[in-house]
């Protein structure tokens, strides 16, 4: 089924989101795994949407707030301000997303043990900081800036990561986390995608993807790259969040 639009209160006004639920037919009494869905510096759009209605394929209940819908209504500005919390580590965009998972795990169809957060570029980064400081159970970060400090991410729950090897922009954060989360202890699985660069999870359209073409990090999907990192991303998290023996991969 179709994501659908909705609404997530906060401090400030309401955060907006789009919900993507398993498929009614296949729906178990049970409550389902959640997960946060967090877009790249191009905002909410279909292509994120797009991520988070694979989730639910997969047996999740996803949600991909639009982290630029609070405050400032010009988009430059809210992109700026964004950028700016995942530099400081602190921000408006920490509480929307913290905002967005507390409405998530209040739903009847969400079991509130099983969360999970995944990010993409910007949201990438934002994934592994939020990951450090709320009650989620496993998280997602492709192609995302990493904290210099270790103890940035005390608390952590495991990551799964994925980069590109051909994104000269962002390939040595994999290298990073991995020295962080060996520090710390934390379960994880960080993989670099030989032939993928940077964005390869996702499917830009015509006029996006010439604007990007050119970039350093060679920007662009790789579909070899995105498919290995969707089944063994889904595989960590089902062996991480006990009991997601419903969610099936696709």
């Amino acid at each position: 089924m179709p994501t659908q639009t909705v609404r997530v209160p906060t401090g400030d006004g309401d955060l907006k989101a789009s919900l993507a639920l398993p498929d009614s037919s296949a729906q178990s009494d049970s409550p389902r795994p959640g997960v946060i869905v967090l877009h790249e510096l191009f905002g909410l759009n279909n292509d994120i949407r797009r991520i988070a209605q694979r989730f639910a394929d997969n047996g999740y209940v996803a949600l991909a707030p639009d982290l630029y819908s609070v405050g400032p209504r010009r988009r430059l500005l809210c992109i700026r301000r964004t950028m700016q919390a995942l530099r400081s580590g602190e921000g408006r965009a920490f509480d929307d997303i913290e905002s967005a998972r507390a409405w998530l795990a209040k739903r009847d169809d969400v079991d509130e043990s099983r969360l999970a957060v995944a990010g993409f570029c910007l949201g990438g980064g934002f994934a592994i900081l939020h990951a450090a400081r709320s009650p989620v159970g496993v998280a997602a970060d492709f192609y995302g800036a990493v904290p210099r400090e270790a103890d940035t991410l005390d608390g952590i729950c495991p990551v799964f990561a994925g980069y590109g090897e051909l994104d000269r922009a962002f390939v040595g954060q994999a290298g990073r986390l991995r020295e962080h989360l060996d520090a710390l202890d934390v379960e994880h699985e960080i993989v670099v995608y030989p032939g993928a660069g940077h964005s390869f999870m996702s499917q830009y359209g015509l006029v996006r993807s010439l604007m990007v073409r050119l970039s350093p990090m060679k920007v662009g999907h790789h579909e070899p790259s995105a498919e290995a990192a969707w089944a063994t991303m889904l595989d960590f998290f089902q062996r991480t969040l006990s009991g997601t023996s419903d969610a099936v991969q696709t």
